[in-house]
């Protein structure tokens, strides 16, 4: 059993991993958090997870990404190209190809720097746009992969990956980190924070499972 206590959580101050930041706080002694800069749509997604970082006076490590928004012009790093939803099948034009196996790669390689065994992602099988880089049966190939290339024992910790919108806002609640969840971090594909544009895919699923969880907690679910 893997005993070490600290973990490198993959952030990016967004719904997903900040409710990660506070499952990780729960459960290990020590907890850093890792950025990547990949000139992203919205620069203001790393301002955000740097304001995250300081609020919870965690060390953060902001990673230059940049090749990867060269090899991979998308919806999420081309600011001229509007975010469409896949047709028949086809993934969205905000997948990003390799890009989670490239930051749970340099994860662990900062993990192994700092002397951390645990990985936290929050990538989702369950409320998901069919990226494969997000299913479980990746996740668990990868960290072989990535426990035999440095030979060491990571464990890859994905606490949302059977959870839906609303079943994230309910962890969030149980960690008591609802509102901070709610108002601090950025979700949303225009670069809105908090509660978004309401326009976007990202918004409309996050407030989407945000009223479905609002309504079982006031009694209106089963």
């Amino acid at each position: 059993m893997n005993t070490n206590q600290k973990a490198v959580v993959v952030f990016s101050g967004g719904q997903d991993s900040t409710t990660c930041l506070f499952w990780a706080l729960e459960r290990f002694e020590e907890v850093e958090l890792v950025t990547f800069d990949y000139n992203q749509r919205h620069k203001e997604e790393i301002k955000v997870a740097k304001e995250i970082a300081n609020d919870q006076n965690l060390a953060h490590h902001i990673l230059d990404m940049s090749l990867l928004n060269q090899l991979a012009p998308n919806a999420l790093t081309r600011n001229d190209m509007e975010v469409e939803e896949g047709e028949d099948g086809e993934l969205p034009n905000t997948f990003v190809p390799g890009r989670n196996l490239l930051f749970l790669s340099f994860a662990s390689i900062l993990a192994k720097q700092i002397g951390a065994k645990h990985i936290v992602t929050g990538v989702c099988e369950t409320d998901y746009s069919g990226y494969p880089d997000c299913r479980d049966i990746f996740i668990k190939s990868l960290n072989v992969t990535l426990n035999l290339s440095m030979e060491d024992d990571f464990v890859v910790h994905t606490p949302l990956m059977w959870l839906d919108k609303a079943e994230t806002w309910e962890l969030a609640d149980q960690l008591q980190a609802f509102d901070y969840v709610r108002e601090h971090t950025l979700t949303c594909y225009n670069g809105v924070r908090g509660d978004g544009c309401g326009e976007c895919p990202a918004c409309q699923l996050r407030q989407k499972g945000l009223e479905t969880y609002v309504d079982k907690r006031n009694g209106g679910g089963s």
